[in-house]
């Protein structure tokens, strides 16, 4: 038998035996669960994984699908320049007072360009300027045009203005306008609405909002008051002088205008609301013509053919125009009558290396004064035989001659300069007075400084000259003008 010593030994090393197979066994088991718990996981991340693509997949597909609308093809723009000027003189008419336009103020190496819509995308722009124009005028001419230089505002007699040398500040450039751009499935949807401060016709010498474009286009169809198609505002200097070139064929009309070609090469036509100017001469005293009254009863047809290269663009225009009249006495006179108006006219760009571009105009046409920038009337009496008891006279469109010659230099980036010359000549009709408006002059040479972006400061020499019909008078007038402008715009995308 084993002693009580042995017995409790061997209890003792079976039980610290069973213990550690009782671990080992216990160790093997938990390895052996390790990998299937690991399975388990990678599972869980992969159907989580799954999850986040399916979530990232929907999010792409409300992206694109907001995203479709302005990615819709738009139609190309015609790219208009951006400023500009005004419409006829206010002399007595005894047809149809002018349409009310209006002049822009200028451009520069350092001035922002105008910021075109972006194609296919909407868009609202909230764009204008401040500007303060001052100067010196070292003769005379009609005070409510007392900042500009408009050759047919200068004295038609000695002294008519007098005195001479009169000091000028004004803010009527000042501008404010809204763009609008909408992509349709028609095309793009682009409207413009704009004011100025410059007073003409009733408000001549004010400063008051006037109406400078209300306008819309979709696709290739245009309607609003808007630039003529007759005229070319790429000819207008980069000046500070509001007018600008008496010359230039220069008018913002209501109308309707189609586009069947637009981009590098356009093509438009429009109709626009009639009007025109008359002059009654000698006989403006005469009760028998104070029955005169317009009628105008078809619109005035106008179109032209653009053609940019990149060395500038040559514009072709014209325009037909019906200008009739009747006579409202009941006399033994009878002084109703009509003439037909027309005009061409030839305008381009050329870009004379990198630095200097060369504005050109010429245009000529009978009873179209009414579309040149400083030109009275369109109509003037001719004499047929005084002693022929019922018509003695009769009334006759004036042919017209205008041209513009303009140079702009880049000095660098931050000076530039303009010089140029414009001259507009009447032919007069034998029944006008001997002091009726013949031929304007106009001209200038300016310095421009862009010390920072959206700000432009210069002077100016101004000159203009007024020459009557037949009794040989002549007006001069000089000016001096410091302008300070400050541009602002702002595009909102819808």
């Amino acid at each position: 038998m084993e002693s009580k010593g042995q017995a409790h030994w061997t209890r003792i090393v079976c039980v610290t035996l069973f213990g550690v197979a009782f671990l080992l066994a216990g160790g093997q088991s938990t390895n052996a669960q390790e990998p299937d718990k690991q399975n388990s996981e990678v599972q869980q991340l992969r159907e989580k994984l799954q999850k986040l693509e399916q979530t990232v997949q929907e999010l792409k597909t409300q992206l694109a699908n907001l995203e479709q609308p302005r990615l819709a093809p738009a139609t190309a723009k015609t790219v208009q320049p951006e400023t500009a000027k005004t419409v006829q003189p206010e002399t007595p008419k005894t047809v149809q007072p002018e349409i009310a336009s209006a002049p822009r103020a200028t451009a520069g190496p350092s001035t922002p360009k105008s910021q075109e819509d972006k194609k296919g995308e909407n868009t609202f722009q909230v764009y204008g300027f401040a500007m303060l124009d001052m100067g010196y005028q070292f003769k005379q001419n009609d005070p409510n045009w007392f900042d500009v230089i408009r050759p047919s505002k200068l004295p038609s007699f000695k002294d008519e203005f007098a005195p001479d040398g009169k000091v000028y500040f004004g803010v009527r450039q000042s501008r404010l306008g809204v763009k609008s751009s909408t992509a349709t499935s028609f095309g793009e949807l682009k409207t413009q609405f704009e004011f100025e401060l410059y007073g003409t016709g009733v408000d001549a010498g004010q400063t008051t909002f006037r109406l400078r474009h209300a306008y819309g286009e979709l696709g290739h169809f245009g309607a609003g008051q808007y630039w003529s198609p007759f005229m070319d505002i790429d000819v207008f200097p980069n000046s500070i002088e509001y007018w600008g070139p008496n010359g230039m064929v220069f008018f913002r009309n209501v109308q309707f205008r189609w586009m069947p070609l637009k981009g590098k090469n356009a093509v438009t036509i429009a109709i626009e609301r009639p009007g025109a100017s008359g002059d009654q001469g000698i006989f403006q005293d005469r009760i028998e013509l104070q029955g005169i009254r317009p009628r105008f009863d078809l619109p005035d047809l106008s179109g032209h053919v653009r053609l940019n290269r990149d060395w500038g663009h040559v514009q072709i225009a014209g325009i037909v125009r019906r200008i009739r009249w009747i006579d409202a006495v009941n006399d033994q006179f009878d002084l109703s009558g009509d003439d037909v108006g027309w005009g061409a006219t030839v305008s381009s760009n050329v870009k004379f290396g990198k630095n200097d571009i060369g504005r050109f105009q010429v245009v000529y046409g009978e009873g179209i004064e009414n579309y040149m920038n400083d030109a009275p009337v369109d109509v003037g009496i001719k004499i047929l035989n005084p002693t022929d008891p019922v018509r003695p006279i009769k009334g006759v469109a004036l042919p017209v001659l205008g041209i513009v010659s303009f140079l702009d230099h880049n000095w660098n980036k931050k000076f530039s300069s303009s010089v140029g010359y414009s001259l507009v000549n009447i032919e007069n009709s034998s029944g006008q007075t001997a002091n009726a408006y013949h031929r304007g002059q106009y001209g200038l040479t300016n310095l421009l400084y862009y010390p920072v972006e959206n700000v432009i400061v210069g002077g100016e020499f101004q000159w203009g000259r007024r020459q009557n019909f037949q009794d040989s008078f002549t007006a001069d007038d000089y000016r001096i003008q410091f302008s300070f402008r400050y541009n602002f715009s702002k595009i909102f995308g819808l």
